[in-house]
């Protein structure tokens, strides 16, 4: 079997696929039509960040069956267009941990004694002692924002020279942040205490652009910010006017909005601005991880049919999956959205299974559960190897229920979460054997095609609420693709579900809002 290499991959990982008796071939920044010939015949192919594995790519493997990815970001790898050819696509979570939580620490000390600057000046011909007048981080404040794994080992690195860390995550369980040694705050309070605030969140809707001119404002004059995470999760022209007014002393990035970063970048004018370009994971060990990560998974792959570190297939023997794969998607889909309608951290979650489905072996479905809960809160990957582990990590509890029983259902899932001393629940089953659908959001018995961008609001029975949200819609120019209204059965309260195709403003939320007829207003991205 012929394994293409098509990026620059650690030596170890070449042995190790050698030693297994594949045919390798390493051949970095080819030009396209070179790529293309060399995929033509691959059967497998591993990349780093700059092959594009695109769908026009992946329809000329003809013989191609895993795509893997030394690292854990997998954005230059188009995974449904591979899902759809029926090749695994897997990557390397976890293998860089350490190192960016080092990179991050290294910009910490670096911005907060000015070493680039000063080392600058010296090279200059310049002795300038007095200028570059630095702070200690001893019994500094460090404010964490999403305390995963690299966040956790961040915490480690700032206890050892003597800093306290508080940390905003809603998802953390209190007793997982007691064993870290982390007080857990509002966002807000965070941002009022923290001297240096460091990001390590995924770029989603919710946290894209959470530090900017409002946030900085409620900050401690001087703060210092770090980003090592995703560019925009810092809006970059607010964060550049504060560094010109000395509102923030100083800012440290590896990623930015847009990368390569522009020369004409403002904030690379700033003096107390330093950078790096996206340089977190380069490190030695960092890269023999994951190159003798993604290496191991190939080989067991090929040589066992075991998809270790597969991020669109669980593990399960292949004669099982094609029954399952509709129960995985659906089961994705209600922990997808559980995650969204529900708040506070998690403590734990019930997958109860009835009927036909309960006769499956249902650990992949419950692994798809949590792929599916997780992954929208997480820094990195989730997938149906570390799903488990990560739940563990963050304090979940997890059960699974069986019974024969689904009611008028051949099949139904139902996904149980309690979350800061909530109980939601959300259950689904299949139509046709294929289709998914949502059939139940807590005392809401509803139909509902889990995809898309959905508003979901709570609201009082009365005459006009209907009018008045599609009034709001229509005004801002939002096209409602899915519509229904579903009843408590006791009376009084609905519960409106809309579907969209584009996402919901947050000013056009706050209009529906305002109405007092109005009990909640949520939003889910099922895409």
């Amino acid at each position: 079997m012929k394994i293409l290499i098509s990026d620059s991959l650690s030596t170890q990982g070449v042995d190790l696929l050698q030693k297994a008796g594949f045919t390798v071939v390493v051949k970095s920044k080819m030009p396209k039509e070179e790529l293309y010939r060399e995929i033509k015949d691959a059967d497998g192919l591993i990349v780093r960040s700059g092959t594009k594995v695109t769908a026009d790519l992946i329809a000329a493997a003809e013989k191609l069956k895993v795509v893997g990815r030394a690292g854990s970001g997998l954005d230059n790898v188009d995974t449904p267009a591979a899902t759809r050819r029926g090749i695994v696509v897997m990557n390397t979570p976890g293998g860089n941990t350490v190192t960016t939580a080092e990179h991050t620490m290294s910009m910490i000390c670096a911005m907060s004694r000015r070493i680039p600057q000063a080392s600058a000046s010296v090279k200059a011909g310049k002795w300038e002692k007095d200028k570059f007048m630095g702070v200690e981080l001893y019994n500094k404040v460090l404010g964490i924002i999403g305390a995963g794994q690299i966040g956790s080992h961040l915490t480690k690195l700032a206890h050892g020279i003597g800093m306290s860390v508080i940390a905003f995550d809603p998802y953390l369980a209190p007793e997982q942040a007691e064993r870290m040694g982390v007080r857990m705050v509002g966002l807000d309070e965070l941002f009022r205490q923290a001297d240096i605030i460091s990001v390590h969140t995924p770029l989603t809707p919710e946290t894209k652009g959470i530090v900017n001119t409002q946030a900085i404002a409620t900050m401690k004059p001087g703060v210092m910010i770090v980003n090592c995470a995703r560019g925009g999760i810092i809006n970059e022209g607010d964060l550049c006017e504060a560094l010109k007014t000395k509102r923030v002393a100083a800012a440290a990035f590896d990623v930015f909005e847009e990368e390569p970063v522009k020369a004409d970048n403002p904030l690379l004018s700033l003096d107390n601005f330093i950078c790096t370009p996206h340089i977190g994971a380069q490190t030695t060990e960092a890269q023999e991880n994951v190159a003798v990560g993604i290496a191991e998974q190939i080989v067991d792959y090929f040589t066992r049919g075991v998809a270790k570190g597969a991020v669109n297939i669980p593990s399960v023997p292949p004669e099982l999956l094609a029954r399952l794969q509709p129960f995985l998607t659906l089961a994705e889909k209600l922990g997808a959205l559980q995650t969204q309608l529900s708040q506070g951290a998690i403590e734990r979650v019930t997958v109860e299974y009835s009927g036909e489905v309960a006769t499956l072996s249902v650990a992949p479905l419950t692994i798809a559960v949590l792929k599916g809960l997780l992954s929208p809160i997480m820094e990195h990957p989730v997938n149906y190897v570390n799903a488990p582990t990560v739940a563990k990590e963050r304090g979940i509890e997890v059960k699974e229920v069986k019974s024969s029983d689904a009611g008028d259902f051949t099949s139904l899932v139902r996904v149980r979460v309690e979350a800061g001393k909530v109980s939601h629940q959300v259950a689904g089953t299949l139509y046709h054997k294929k289709e998914a659908r949502v059939v139940e959001i807590n005392q809401f018995k509803v139909e509902m095609v889990p995809e898309g961008h959905l508003l979901f609001i709570h609201n009082m029975d009365r005459p006009g609420v209907i009018g008045m949200v599609g009034k709001v819609l229509g005004d801002n120019g939002i096209n409602i693709v899915r519509m229904q209204c579903a009843l408590e059965k006791r009376g009084g309260d609905a519960l409106l579900i809309i579907g969209s195709d584009t996402d919901f403003p947050a000013g056009v939320l706050s209009q529906i809002k305002s109405s007092s007829n109005i009990l909640s207003v949520k939003v889910a991205n099922l895409s």
